[in-house]
């Protein structure tokens, strides 16, 4: 730009030059503002990214972001499950303050309150053009959604200028797209029908009719409707239509995404990708099928690593990906066995979804809520590696500072330095939650309070992180956490209880079994 304002101003009359520096200032001004995509992958671990050097998978696509980009060794999704994640990074809020933030129904009502601000709200004030394509799970309507009917209370009334999801998640019914407000191929003449409650007269489920099952078998849980060869949590009814192929929905999904950016190019956009890859089922296109050696998750996690490609290219192609800020990351940690027979197990081998780390999703441990991290933006973002304590909670007010807008004070942080590798320490302190519990970090130690339960999840034999004892690591030297220090380190134990006490608030109790208030 500014060489060919030079030789323009060399060869023209002033008046033209003027013009054209006019048209200079304003091409600057309008690109002022970057546009913002986040890429938010679907129980991915730390160790499946192989940027991050733990795993045997390889990801060559996520790895070039982290290549040119800034890679976080210490940040942190909220929770080690999705809902309650996913509504901490739109929000700005810690998931646990809202009693509801928890794994939803395919047909709960809508979590956000459309008079709460979300970041696209918070875009949006500054003429942005907001979208949101792939797996949503934060409700919908007000928990009596007539799926044949305009769907109120969704992201449309969330400051998304644009949307096109899944209801829930994948294993979930309703098994359809909702572009905007409406589901999408429905026919009148098939309405659909959702029930968590009750089944549908004569409808066929796993366990009345396992033939159905001729992609996937259910381990637990996942016992219900069958659609696709594939039986799912809750009942559904008509709709025939409507109803994905789960072998194309990447590509769906990624025609979306690239279509919003192509539509909004002119101004700023902010796109919230939500991927769904490598949660369960695992049903990759056939392209994928079998290229990772690791069954149904590793090839799950080579699509969705070939989305990222996919869609960085286009940023490129567009000229759009110098000026656009990438943040790429995860929900929670991984699981292998989530509920289906798919060989995530069997063929996992050497690899290690978990990074190294204890616990994985659902867990209070570091696998839990230690996620990948990544962050891109050539203009501004030197590439690096930073072991800043960082929360996705804190985007929130972090891209409020990067558009010089103020917030009330929330739990979100202002860590715009550290996301732009500007401060290498990040927050001081975070509250991490897994089912209802609370787990605390504070600089390089990780407190977990005393908790009633199950010490380990037998269904996906993950460790829970409840001990009736309370729990101290360092992990400057334990990472792994495998060395309790509480029993050695009583005085520390009251410092930090005390701190997570500060830190959640007089109403919320920290020790024995939560209960939410």
């Amino acid at each position: 730009m500014k060489i060919a304002c030079r030789f323009f101003f060399a060869m023209t009359p002033i008046w033209a030059s003027i013009c054209l520096l006019l048209s200079c200032v304003g091409h600057l001004l309008a690109q002022s503002k970057p546009n913002i995509l986040v890429i938010y992958a679907d129980d991915l671990g730390l160790g499946d990214v192989s940027a991050y050097g733990k795993g045997k998978l390889s990801t060559p696509n996520i790895d070039k972001l982290a290549q040119g980009g800034l890679r976080f060794t210490n940040a942190y999704a909220t929770s080690a499950t999705c809902t309650p994640s996913r509504y901490a990074l739109l929000t700005g809020q810690y998931p646990w303050r809202n009693p509801r933030a928890k794994i939803l129904t395919g047909d709960a009502p809508a979590l956000l309150d459309t008079a709460q601000k979300t970041v696209a709200d918070l875009v949006k004030t500054q003429g942005y053009r907001t979208g949101v394509v792939g797996k949503w799970h934060l409700g919908l309507g007000d928990g009596r959604t007539d799926w044949n009917q305009p769907i109120q209370q969704n992201p449309n009334d969330l400051g998304f200028d644009y949307s096109f999801i899944m209801a829930a998640t994948t294993d979930r019914v309703p098994t359809v797209y909702i572009e905007n407000r409406r589901v999408l191929g429905l026919s009148a003449q098939d309405p659909l029908q959702v029930s968590y409650e009750k089944n549908f007269p004569e409808e066929p489920t796993a366990l009345t009719h396992p033939e159905l099952m001729s992609k996937q078998k259910w381990h637990h849980g996942h016992n219900q409707s069958v659609h696709n060869g594939i039986p799912r949590i809750g009942f559904m009814r008509g709709g025939k239509s409507a109803l994905w192929t789960d072998e194309t929905m990447a590509d769906v999904f990624l025609e979306k995404a690239k279509d919003f950016v192509g539509s909004n190019q002119g101004q700023p956009f902010f796109l919230y990708f939500a991927l769904h890859q490598p949660h369960v089922p695992r049903v990759p296109h056939p392209r994928f099928v079998g290229k990772s050696g690791m069954g149904p998750r590793g090839d799950a996690i080579l699509e969705l690593d070939w989305c990222v490609g996919e869609m960085v290219q286009y940023l490129q192609n567009k000229g759009l990906l110098e000026n656009t800020l990438i943040v790429f990351s995860s929900d929670n940690g991984p699981v292998l066995n989530d509920g289906y027979y798919d060989d995530a197990v069997e063929k996992v081998g050497d690899h290690d979804p978990f990074g190294g780390l204890r616990g994985g999703k659902y867990s209070l441990f570091e696998g839990g809520a230690k996620v990948p991290f990544i962050v891109h933006w050539p203009a501004r973002v030197r590439p690096g590696v930073s072991d800043a304590l960082f929360c996705q909670l804190d985007l929130y007010a972090s891209f409020a500072a990067l558009l010089k807008l103020k917030t009330p004070p929330m739990d979100s942080q202002d860590q715009l330095a550290a996301l732009l590798g500007k401060n290498k320490k990040g927050r001081q302190e975070l509250v991490l939650e897994a089912s209802g519990r609370l787990a605390y970090r504070s600089g390089a130690y990780a407190f977990i309070p005393p908790y009633k339960g199950a010490a380990l999840l037998k269904e996906v034999n993950i460790e829970s992180g409840a001990l009736p004892s309370a729990q101290l690591y360092d992990l400057r030297s334990d990472p792994a956490q495998k060395n309790n220090l509480a029993g050695s380190s009583p005085k520390l134990v009251a410092k930090l209880g005390q701190a997570m006490q500060k830190a959640v608030g007089a109403q919320q109790k920290i020790s024995g079994d939560i209960q939410l208030k």
